[in-house]
Order: C-alpha cells, then sequence, then structure tokens
C-alpha cells in the first residue's frame, strides 16, 4: 500500500518508462528544463508588463 501520493507519481512516472529508472530521471529533467523555461517567460512577460504599466502612470 503507497501512503505517500509521492511514491504514486514516482512509481506512475516509472511505470511509464517501462521501469527504466535512468529513462524515467532523463524524462523528468526534460520536464523540469522545459517548466524552468515557461517560467522564465512568465517573468519576462510580467516584468515587461511592470515596465509597461510603469511609464503610464507618470
Amino acid at each position: 500500500m503507497i501512503s505517500d501520493p509521492s511514491d504514486a507519481a514516482i512509481d506512475q512516472i516509472v511505470a511509464s518508462c517501462n521501469g527504466d529508472l535512468r529513462g524515467a530521471l532523463k524524462a523528468l529533467l526534460l520536464v523540469n528544463e522545459h517548466l524552468e523555461a515557461e517560467l522564465q517567460q512568465f517573468y519576462a512577460a510580467v516584468a515587461q508588463d511592470t515596465a509597461s504599466r510603469g511609464k503610464f502612470l507618470h
């Protein structure tokens, strides 16, 4: 019995890679890189929006 939801997620990820732990780690690293890139784009958009709003306030 799996008590921790993280354990269930890990089991599911490893199972989706046919039990290949190295493949599961590689997939997670790629997903993490993608999410980090999206986050950087979000931060840039927020900074640009904040700068644009600041121009109109003066």
